[in-house]
């Protein structure tokens, strides 16, 4: 009888050994384990990092306005490389400079290119805008173009030269009448100076003030003009046509690059990224030293 309960007990100990095992198995993850490391389970795998934002794989549209040239043709060398990331681009062009700010600024677009930084500067003071650079791309050099009269030193005597009216770009437009001897400005006046900041104007020249595109038309009309390098291409003007041309080494590439601009806040956007590294390319930088000999000029 003992040799029987004996073996009754241990195999009851067996039993209860056999069932503490078992209940230790588990149909999918839970708290006692982590599949797919060696962390414990209160510990993940991959804890979530902060960094800049990466495009999303997602069909994306951008909406960007421009000026027809340089910077609408540009954005068309831009339109396949940004495919290849699944983002579409629609250019919508102006013929003016005020418009594509305000869009940008109401949310009608995604972005702009046609100002330069001390333009969009000028605008967001003026208008309460809030628009910001992504970053430069390109300069274009102001150039005098003969209209009435062929050559600088065949200026008359009170002779009329058209300036674009916008204090920017008349500004600059001074100074490089300055920088060709035909007036002198006050010191410091810079790329503020208006027409009160003329001391010296010893061919009585009179400056005539026009919106900036409608220089190229009125050119026959005056003696000489000062064009802006945009405008100038539209109207099939060379810098090899022209009679003077800002120095591209000095203060003028800094303070007047081209920029593509979009609202505060979305410098940092993926697909605005994506776009600007575009524009920055070797095949916009081929594109445009092949096509604009030397009226713009990559500053990238």
């Amino acid at each position: 009888m003992k040799k029987k309960a004996l073996a009754l007990l241990l195999a009851l100990t067996l039993i209860l050994a056999l069932c503490a095992c078992g209940g230790q198995t588990q149909t999918g993850p839970g708290p006692a384990e982590n599949p797919g490391t060696d962390a414990p389970a209160s510990e993940p795998a991959d804890a979530p990092t902060e960094g800049p934002e990466e495009p999303s794989g997602e069909a994306v549209t951008l909406k960007v306005g421009a000026t027809p040239a340089p910077h609408a043709e540009i954005l068309e060398i831009v339109k396949p490389l940004l495919a290849e990331q699944n983002i579409t681009l629609e250019i919508v062009q102006f013929n003016d400079y005020n418009t594509p700010n305000d869009s940008v600024e109401d949310g009608s677009l995604d972005a702009n290119y046609f100002q330069h930084i001390t333009y969009m500067n000028d605008y967001n003071e003026a208008n309460g805008t809030h628009l910001a650079s992504v970053g430069a791309v390109h300069y274009e050099p102001f150039g005098l173009y003969a209209g009435k009269t062929a050559s600088v030193d065949a200026l008359a005597d009170g002779a009329q030269i058209a300036v674009p009216n916008d204090a920017t770009n008349e500004a600059r437009a001074l100074l490089l009448l300055e920088q060709e001897g035909l007036i002198k400005l006050r010191e410091g006046a810079g790329i503020t100076a208006t027409r009160l900041d003329i001391e010296e104007n010893p061919k009585n020249l009179e400056i005539v003030e026009l919106e900036a595109a409608q220089i190229p038309a009125q050119l026959e009309s005056v003696d000489l003009g000062v064009i802006n390098g945009n405008y100038a291409l539209d109207a099939g003007l060379k810098v090899a046509d022209a009679l003077a041309v800002e120095a591209n080494d000095g203060a003028a590439a800094e303070a007047y690059g081209n920029v593509l601009a979009v609202k505060e806040g979305r410098e940092n956007d993926a697909a605005i990224q994506a776009l600007y590294q575009a524009l920055c390319s070797d095949a916009v930088k081929e594109f445009i030293n092949n096509t604009y000999e030397g009226a713009v000029v990559p500053l990238f």
